[in-house]
């Protein structure tokens, strides 16, 4: 019970995953049977699950065609319900309602989670091992396996992926006489001085701000995002471990990346006070986002040409890494049927249904196999991201206390933006990697 304890106040940190798609806010986010409050529900043969979206929303819809056919096709007998909880604006909602049950030990037999919680969940004993217990495996993105996987367990499988790139407004960069058809590509990104001569020349031109990378959005996107600029530089935010954060964030490779990111502010071509959605209409000519862009882009905005760049890399590395993660499916140690709760994880991760999911919601897949269909189908932005996240993505660290390491993060990238009162990166990670160390276990 203690270490149930220790997850509920972990969750109750508000930490939760922006821009991947499943910040819904929605009344009826408690919604359920009535009759049947608790997670099992007493048929044997029946396999309940938890999800942190709406029916309504493309993944729900997606989520009821893959359950009808499960219960259709299975062999086994077994039949699958969803109770559908989606997530506030906050975190909360979904993350409530799994605080509940687990004081009462009432969680259903599958659950979704964020992937970055994998550590927390299962060293609390809330999830078991999904090892031997699923199909093609090899077939799952290296990171997939990464974000999922505790002390050399699988016990998390992630049903989509997320990346980010660079959008840019095609006609911004071509009034500012910028070749748009020799742009950076995943076989040869730029590095940052090179992205740095490209935002000289647009800040010179517009005479302002020219990238919105989002540093106003305290939140998780902050960890998620500038990370991959860290192992760019071959830096790290701790040992491989997890034990040590000394002589890792505070390292002069990790010191290069938050002088690039210091930069963004420092010569005028970002801000830390962004106008609302300007990438979409013209006040920037580059965005820093993911996959839920184009879906803006493409229902909202229509008029406007874009595509979208890699990360730019460290000129000393020249390596180019991406941010993923998104949520995933667990089998909790609640269930009384853990063969029939592996058998729907492993329905719901196949290839075909990861392809339907990720067609049907514009997010990115959790297998090869589907990636490399899908980039028969979707148009070029979605491929670049695609690419770059099948072979250059990494996953966030695998700690126990994740929230407290990705929390402090956040604040470093936060504080070194106001570069007037933290003009020395280097004494700043000092005292960063310090704290870091001390939510290590």
């Amino acid at each position: 019970m203690l270490n149930k304890l220790k997850l509920l106040s972990l969750l109750g940190t508000g930490f939760f995953m922006l821009g991947c798609g499943n910040g819904e806010n929605n009344e009826n986010a408690d919604s359920f049977d009535s009759e049947t409050p608790d997670g099992q529900s007493g048929d044997a043969n029946e396999i309940t699950m938890w999800v942190q979206f709406s029916e309504e929303s493309a993944e729900g819809q997606v989520m009821v065609d893959s359950i009808n056919e499960f219960n259709e096709s299975n062999e086994d007998g077994l039949t699958a319900s969803v109770r559908y909880i989606p997530r506030s604006g906050a975190g909360g909602g979904y993350e409530d309602v799994i605080n509940a049950a687990l004081t009462t030990d009432t969680l259903p037999d599958v659950i979704t989670l964020d992937g970055p919680n994998t550590a927390a969940y299962a060293n609390s004993g809330i999830l078991q091992s999904l090892d031997g217990m699923l199909s093609n495996v090899d077939d799952f993105l290296p990171s997939i396996i990464e974000q999922g996987t505790f002390e050399d367990e699988l016990y998390a499988i992630g049903f989509s992926e997320s990346s980010v790139g660079v959008f840019y407004n095609e006609d911004m960069l071509q009034e500012a006489g910028i070749d748009t058809s020799n742009l950076p590509t995943v076989d040869n990104p730029w590095d940052w001085n090179e992205f740095n001569d490209m935002l000289e020349t647009l800040h010179g031109y517009f005479d302002g701000p020219v990238i919105d990378v989002g540093f106003d959005d305290q939140s998780e996107w902050l960890m998620y995002a500038f990370s991959p600029f860290v192992w760019s530089a071959g830096g790290e935010i701790t040992n491989e471990s997890g034990t040590e954060s000394v002589g890792y964030f505070d390292s002069e490779e990790t010191a290069s990346a938050f002088d690039f990111i210091q930069g963004l502010v420092s010569e005028g071509y970002s801000t830390i006070t962004p106008v609302d959605f300007g990438f979409h209409t013209g006040e920037y000519a580059l965005l820093l986002s993911g996959s839920w862009t184009i879906q803006q882009l493409e229902s909202e905005y229509q008029d406007i040409e874009y595509g979208i760049m890699p990360y730019p890399v460290s000129p000393e590395t020249g390596e180019l890494v991406s941010p993923t993660g998104s949520w995933a499916y667990g089998m909790t140690t609640s269930t009384d049927n853990p063969e029939g709760a592996a058998a729907l994880i492993d329905f719901l991760t196949s290839e075909e249904q990861l392809y339907n999911m990720s067609m049907g919601n514009s997010v990115l897949p959790a297998r090869q196999s589907v990636a490399d269909r899908m980039l028969e189908e979707v148009d070029e932005p979605m491929q670049v991201l695609i690419e770059q996240n099948s072979r250059t993505g990494r996953a966030r660290p695998v700690l126990i206390n994740y929230p407290q390491v990705s929390r402090t993060f956040q604040e470093t990238v936060t504080e070194v933006s106001y570069y007037e009162q933290n003009p020395d990166v280097s004494e700043l990670l000092d005292l960063k990697a310090q704290e870091i160390e001390g939510h290590l276990e």
